[in-house]
């Protein structure tokens, strides 16, 4: 279906490749079982195998969503970091999406990277959810659309995005077992329904999950066969989720291609074995290795009789040079910071505002910035999707920089919010190499005798894939510490096996510490910290040695951190306050930990990290001239949303966070997200909100009744949300006078005109949103449901009529019965609005 569409690999800068259908046939015919069966595994964590006798080089994979970290996690290798999925979803625009994802296409050649793993396509079905900030919406009409132009995007650079994780992976606990149950319905019409989207979008790559859907893990489910395969016609690859593979024959018997990492596995010589005995049919491994050539094909890994690719060489898996990585063959690096700024402005939502913003420049003498996320923010969420960015800009040094020295701008962090300290990895700020005084560490890794193999300088004391010489049993990190403030540190050492932590040769901390889990998202990436208080003089320095003995199954990660001492509550949120009640206007800045939003673990509560409320509460009541900044990658309570002048929702907005944010707040930029997600003002009033099983099973009980769609069914009876899908505050005012009669369009569909009027004194941007509604049909269905959207834009006083476009499929349902979709026939009631509450336009369309 698709190879017709993109008989090409077509990249800026790059010589076109043209492998066909018919050259891949014959490439195939060329490799014998072995040779099959050997490429259906990986070579290593990121890369598969190479195979020379059909000029098959190796196609090498890298993490997503925000940013391409490369074949290796290596500090010295910087990437550019975009706002997080959620802040994708809050643009509700999707040309804007497709130039960012040539963005990650752009990254990914400049670092040698064929398979980029993005975008994470399972739903906000719970605000609960660990990786909710790595999704884009609650909608799967939202989330396909948005998902679809980052997939063009991408792949428009001739490099495979992967559409993840295929199905219902909505949730982190016991995520590698869980077995969630729902009917075929509701799996058609939500969740399955953004991943159809990008298989018409062209994806190359499909990745299953870990969990169960109906009691069958993923990689040996149906579903991937059909739909997937058959029904929707997708040819690419379906690689695993990493170590999703369990079984040998169960899974090489259903539709799954490719299993990583590698190079063990329960292929290899196992499906070998099974493929000569005839318990897999030769035609599966057959398939398996076509799909596998075609995308190497796309990607320009592909070149029969080994002819040399101009496609940007694989870097090696050894540290990268400690010098920055040539720039990308795309927009330059001004052009670039320049897009990821508008970017996140562009998803800012603006929840709240009493006239505050935006901000005027003349009326300022001094501005209090406040919390200490406004000197340290989250700009990425927590797991396998992290990168290492080429810097960030915090908003107080992006706010200090917009407002010039005429402006007094006085910092004042606040009391430190509760799992927020003894997370950062002892760096540049503390640390000096003992060999040299560079700023960071100094990694040695050690034989069994502690004969030293090899020695680099690092950046900061997070190593996660460190090169492992032949022989390798120890990794070491050492620092000089210069503790600036005296009082008890926290020093951790994370990771898995045995530790042992010294300080000027004492031992402070030693024990073994096997994995208590098997998801790697914590054994690799985020191991628990263990740690010691350590009473430190400032200005007396100390000499730091961390080890870790490298064993099997304890992962590859070992990170030293180092916290000075925290600050007296009371003492900081005085400080805070009294900068607040001096200044003409106070930014607070507030937000989630790094123990609060990450893959491997759902959250357990919607409250900031405590003292946070207490902050915000104390400063509104100091100065109503509050602006409240959110940094979150998905919902949070807000119990003093009421009282400030403003609350901007900023999510992980990237590395440019704090120049976007000067922009939205002094008003060179209009706030332009809306929310793709419905917030509850507390955990308790979420209609759905559980994600943890009983029995390892989790029940979708709550059907098509999800997000938006379940608080308009609770109705009057219960609580409203703090915030609708689709709210967001811009800096000019709207009125949606009209809408206009539907009219049928080729497909099925139908085209709505909505007529808004910019009622302010701002050009501005507003979305408007199309619902449907069946009150009396014969089967259940959502109160409304959201069926098409577009952006409009208009100057002050001007009309502006936005044309909606509704594709045949949203007035369809799935039908068990008749095992497809169908549309009932009878009258569908159209709504017209700005967010799932306020939907103020009727019109009627009848099937």
């Amino acid at each position: 279906m698709w190879e017709s569409a993109l008989p090409t690999i077509r990249t800026a800068g790059v010589q076109e490749v043209v492998i066909r259908d018919g050259d891949v046939e014959r490439l195939l015919d060329k490799l014998d079982p072995g040779q099959r069966v050997s490429l259906l595994t990986g070579a290593d964590t990121w890369r598969t195998r190479p195979e020379p006798d059909v000029g098959l080089r190796e196609i090498v994979f890298s993490d997503g969503p925000a940013g391409v970290r490369g074949p290796g996690w290596d500090e010295r290798c910087t990437s550019a970091l975009l706002p997080s999925p959620t802040a994708l979803g809050a643009l509700w625009d999707e040309d804007r999406v497709r130039r960012l994802g040539e963005l990650l296409g752009d990254e990914a050649r400049r670092k040698g990277v064929h398979v980029v793993l993005a975008p994470a396509l399972n739903l906000h079905r719970s605000p609960l959810a660990g990786r909710h900030f790595e999704c884009f919406s609650e909608d799967p009409l939202l989330a396909g659309r948005t998902g679809a132009a980052l997939i063009r995007g991408i792949q428009s650079r001739g490099v495979a995005a992967t559409a993840k994780h295929y199905v219902a992976n909505d949730s982190e606990t016991e995520r590698l077992t869980l077995d969630v149950r729902l009917d075929e319905r509701v799996l058609r019409e939500l969740y399955l329904a953004p991943f159809e989207a990008a298989v018409q979008a062209g994806v190359w790559l499909v990745m299953s999950a870990y969990n169960k859907v109906n009691g069958v893990t993923m990689s040996e489910s149906s579903l991937l066969r059909e739909p997937l395969k058959g029904e929707w016609g997708f040819d690419g690859v379906i690689v695993s989720d990493w170590g999703g593979v369990r079984s040998t024959v169960a899974s090489a018997v259903s539709a799954q291609d490719l299993a990583m990492p590698g190079p063990r596995g329960p292929w290899g010589e196992e499906l070998l074995e099974a493929l000569a005995s005839g318990r897999v049919p030769a035609e599966a491994v057959e398939d398996k290795t076509r799909r596998l050539l075609r995308l190497a094909s796309r990607v320009g890994a592909l070149t029969p009789g080994g002819a040399p690719s101009d496609r940007v060489p694989a870097p090696d898996l050894a540290p990268a040079p400690n010098l920055e990585p040539p720039l990308p063959p795309g927009p330059g690096p001004g052009a670039l910071r320049q897009e990821l700024r508008a970017a996140a402005a562009a998803g800012f939502v603006l929840l709240e505002n009493r006239g505050l913003l935006p901000l005027e420049r003349g009326a300022l003498d001094r501005v209090a910035v406040i919390g200490v996320h406004a000197g340290d923010p989250r700009v990425q969420g927590g797991g396998s999707s992290e990168v290492f960015p080429q810097h960030v800009v915090s908003p107080l040094d992006g706010l200090r920089d917009a407002l010039g020295p005429g402006i007094r701008v006085a910092y004042e962090p606040g009391p430190a919010p509760e799992g927020g300290g003894g997370q950062a990895p002892l760096g540049a700020r503390y640390g000096r190499d003992p060999e040299g005084g560079a700023p960071g560490v100094r990694l040695r890794v050690l034989d069994a005798v502690g004969t030293v193999l090899s020695t680099t300088h690092q950046p900061s004391g997070r190593v996660l894939e460190p090169e492992l010489p032949p022989g390798a049993r120890t990794v070491e990190l050492a620092a000089v510490l210069h503790p600036d403030t005296s009082g008890p540190w926290t020093l951790g050492l994370g990771g898995f096996g045995a530790l042992s932590l010294t300080v000027d040769g004492t031992a402070v901390l030693e024990g073994v510490f096997p994995p208590e889990t098997e998801d790697p998202a914590v054994i690799h990436v985020r191991p628990p910290q263990h740690t010691a208080r350590i009473p430190l003089t400032a200005g007396r320095t100390v000499h730091v040695v961390a080890r870790r003995e490298l064993a099997s199954g304890t992962g590859r990660a070992t990170v030293l951190t180092a916290a000075p001492p925290v600050p007296d509550p009371a003492e900081a949120l005085a400080a805070a306050v009294a900068a607040a009640g001096s200044a003409d206007v106070a930014v607070v800045v507030v937000g989630t930990t790094e123990g609060g939003e990450s893959e491997g673990f759902d959250r357990a509560s919607l409250r900031l990290p405590a003292p946070q409320d207490e902050l915000v509460a104390a400063v509104t009541r100091a100065n109503p001239r509050t602006v409240v900044v959110v940094n979150s990658g998905g919902p949070v309570e807000l119990p003093w949303r009421e009282a400030a002048g403003a609350v901007l929702l900023t999510w992980f907005p990237g590395q440019e966070a704090g120049h976007a944010l000067a922009d939205v707040l002094l008003g060179s930029a209009e706030p332009g997200g809306r929310l793709p997600t419905t917030w509850p003002a507390t955990l308790d009033d979420a209609p759905v909100r559980t994600t943890q099983p009983t029995g390892g099973r989790l029940p979708y009980e709550e059907g098509l009744h999800i997000g938006h769609r379940a608080w308009l069914r609770t109705g009057a009876a219960g609580p409203a949300p703090a915030y609708w899908f689709g709210h967001g505050l811009g800096y000019t005012t709207w009125e949606l006078e009209r809408l206009g009669t539907p009219e049928p369009t080729r497909g099925g569909g139908y085209e709505v005109p909505v007529t808004l009027h910019n009622t302010g004194t701002r050009r501005g941007r507003e979305v408007v949103q199309i619902h449907l509604s069946r009150p009396d049909s014969a089967i259940e269905r959502p109160v409304s449901w959201l069926a098409g959207w577009v952006a409009a834009e208009a100057e002050p006083g001007e009309r502006a009529t936005a044309y909606v476009r509704i594709p045949a499929r949203a007035l369809q349902h799935w039908s068990e019965g008749a095992a497809g979709w169908t549309a009932e026939p009878g009258r569908f009631t159209v709504l017209a609005g700005r967010s799932a509450g306020d939907l103020p336009l009727r019109g009627a369309i009848d099937v």
